[in-house]
C-alpha cells in the first residue's frame, strides 16, 4: 500500500501506539521521534562507548534494535543540544533552590503554627513552574519545636544527577527502515525540522505573519502558503549552494534586502509629472555576491501604465 520510496517522518507527538500500528497495518515506512524517557530502555546503549559514530560536527549515531518490536533504534547525541539541556536544568535548578529557600526563611520566621497542606501545595507550585528540574529535589516538611511546626527540608536526588549527565543531548529515533545507513537515517529525519521552519520562514523571513483560522479551507491555504514559502526557501538554499556560497538563505536575503528601489518623479510643462522607479547600485560586497548568483539588477524598473504619468489634478 506504500508508495515506493515514500517515508512518513514525525516528531514525538504523534508517536502514539494508535499511529504506530496504523503505519505498520499500512505498510508504510516511517521515522519517528520518541519521547524522551524511551531513552531509559536503552541506557546501557548510551553508557558503551563502541558503536557511536559522527556523522556531522557534533552529532553522533549509534544503531540499536527495538527489544519488543524489532524497529531499527536511532540514538543520537548532539554537542550543542547537551550544551542547551545541560543549561536548562541549572537554570531551573537554581529557581527551585532560591524558591525553597525563600519558602523555607518564611517557615522559621513564622510567629504561629502553619498549614502543612498549605506549605506542601506551595512547594508543589513551585516544582510545577520548573518542572525540567523538579525531579532533582526531594522536600519533605519535618515536625519539629519551632511556633510553625515543621521545618522545610530538601536534597538533591543523586540519581537524577547521574542520568541528566548521561542524557543531556541525547535524543532517540524509531523506524521500521532496515536497509538504510545511520547516517541516511539521521539525515531523513532533520528533514523534519526544515519542514518546521518553514512555518517560521513564512512569518519571519518572508513577513507574513501567522493568522489564526476557524474554517477548514481557510487552515488548508494557511499550509500551502508555508509549504510554498519552505519552496522558494530550499530553491534559494540550493541555488547559493550550486554558486558556492553556503546554504544559509537568510544570509543571502540580509545582505540583498539593503538593495532598494526609489521613484524619481520629474516634472513636465505639458504632461504633468513623469515617474521613474530606478534601482539603487549594490555595494562591492552585494555585487560580488549577485555575480556569483548570476543575477543581474536592471537600473530601472517598469511601473504599471497608470503610474508612469501623474496629471495635475486640475487636468
Amino acid at each position: 500500500m506504500s508508495v515506493l520510496g515514500r517515508v512518513w517522518i514525525t516528531d514525538r507527538g504523534v508517536a502514539s501506539a494508535k499511529n504506530l500500528a496504523w503505519l505498520r497495518q499500512t505498510s508504510r515506512r516511517y521515522i519517528i521521534g520518541a519521547p524522551k524517557s524511551e531513552l531509559k530502555k536503552f541506557a546501557a546503549e548510551l553508557v558503551q562507548p563502541h558503536g557511536w559514530r559522527e556523522i556531522q560536527e557534533g552529532v553522533e549515531v549509534k544503531l540499536a534494535r527495538h527489544p519488543e518490536t524489532g524497529e531499527t533504534i536511532i540514538l543520537c547525541r548532539s554537542a550543542d543540544r547537551r550544551s542547551k539541556e545541560k543549561a536548562m536544568h541549572e537554570k531551573f535548578s537554581r529557581r527551585i533552590e532560591s524558591a525553597l529557600e525563600r519558602l523555607a526563611i518564611r517557615i522559621v520566621r513564622s510567629k504561629k503554627r502553619l498549614d502543612p497542606a498549605t506549605v506542601n501545595r506551595q512547594i508543589g507550585r513551585i516544582l510545577q513552574q520548573n518542572q525540567r528540574a523538579a525531579a532533582r529535589f526531594k522536600v519533605m516538611l519535618e515536625p519539629d519545636g519551632s511556633p510553625a511546626g515543621f521545618r522545610l527540608h530538601r536534597e538533591c536526588d543523586a540519581a537524577f544527577d547521574d542520568w541528566a549527565a548521561l542524557s543531556e543531548g541525547a535524543y532517540l529515533l524509531r523506524s521500521n527502515i532496515d536497509d538504510w545507513s545511520d547516517r541516511q537515517l539521521w539525515k531523513a529525519y532533520i528533514q523534519l525540522t526544515q519542514a518546521e521552519a518553514a512555518f517560521r520562514i513564512q512569518k519571519d523571513q518572508l513577513n507574513v505573519r501567522p493568522i489564526w483560522h476557524q474554517r477548514a479551507d481557510r487552515v488548508q491555504a494557511h499550509i500551502l502558503v508555508c509549504f510554498l514559502a519552505f519552496v522558494l526557501w530550499k530553491c534559494l538554499e540550493m541555488w547559493q549552494s550550486r554558486a558556492g556560497l553556503g546554504n544559509s538563505p537568510r544570509t543571502i536575503l540580509e545582505e540583498l534586502a539593503r538593495i532598494q528601489s526609489h521613484d524619481v518623479v520629474l516634472p513636465t510643462a505639458a504632461h504633468g509629472q513623469i515617474r521613474l522607479r530606478c534601482v539603487t547600485q549594490p555595494d562591492p560586497a552585494q555585487a560580488a555576491l549577485l555575480d556569483r548568483l548570476g543575477i543581474v539588477l536592471p537600473k530601472r524598473m517598469r511601473l504599471p501604465e497608470q503610474e508612469l504619468i501623474s496629471l495635475p489634478r486640475s487636468a
